[in-house]
């Protein structure tokens, strides 16, 4: 199953079940161009991990870390499916990379590696936004990774079993493919990311875990449509303004 947060046409926020490409709520069914699709989720927190895929950790120069790379971003970083994202001004590189989202469904510390799976509500789409000019130059990333929009997510919450081992990841910028990559090259499972992440803060319900991306990230220009594809869950879509 996939649900689906959204305002209806009366300015009501609602939850509801998207199949066959239309939302359907209680008695309702919407045409998704009709509704406005909200992030699938009110994370306290994403909790993103760098170079989990080796490809990507090769073609930025880096090595594969010896433990999950951990980084935060804020609430303020998300948008949703559709939205416009306006990213920093006077920037020479802004990249996508496409993402397998982990949504968490209960509070949760030090969960075991066996029981992570116990813990994840869903998973989504992601697109970890990135400003390569100020993160080359810092070390926490803050300027780099957690301005305002630079978590688009969506726009669906599909339940676990819908989301096959070997989910392919893909980003397409003006519906040319820029990446293809897969779930099973994760370099940590995302049973071991939750372990390691709830071994130092505790997960609240709707936080995401951005597991990493694989290699083709690039330059997005304003104007851009980017759509991040994730098997089993289906198409984040939004467009890039820059200042």
């Amino acid at each position: 199953m996939k649900s689906v947060r959204f305002r209806d046409p009366a300015g009501a926020t609602r939850s509801g079940v998207f199949e066959d490409g239309s939302v359907r709520f209680g008695a309702e069914t919407y045409a998704l161009e009709d509704v406005d699709v909200l992030p699938p989720c009110e994370p306290s927190k994403v909790v993103c991990i760098g170079r989990n895929y080796a490809d990507h950790a090769d073609e930025m120069g880096s090595e594969v870390p010896d433990r999950p790379l951990l980084f935060l971003k804020p609430p303020n970083a998300l948008a949703g499916h559709g939205d416009t994202v306006t990213v920093p001004a006077g920037k020479e590189r802004i990249d996508y990379e496409a993402e397998l989202g982990v949504v968490i469904g209960e509070q949760c510390r030090h969960v075991p590696e066996g029981e992570a799976m116990d813990v994840v509500a869903g998973f989504t789409c992601v697109n970890d936004i990135s400003n390569r000019d100020d993160q080359r130059q810092e070390q926490n990333w803050v300027r780099g990774k957690a301005f305002d929009g630079a978590a688009p997510i969506g726009p669906v919450l599909a339940t676990p079993e819908d989301v096959p081992e070997d989910a392919a990841v893909r980003s397409y910028v003006n519906g040319e493919l820029k990446q293809d990559g897969s779930r099973s090259q994760l370099v940590f499972s995302v049973p071991e990311l939750v372990a390691e992440i709830t071994t130092y803060m505790t997960l609240e319900p709707g936080d995401v875990i951005a597991t990493g991306t694989p290699e083709g990230v690039g330059p997005l220009a304003d104007g851009d449509t980017v759509r991040i594809e994730v098997e089993g869950v289906g198409e984040l879509e939004h467009t890039v303004r820059v200042p």
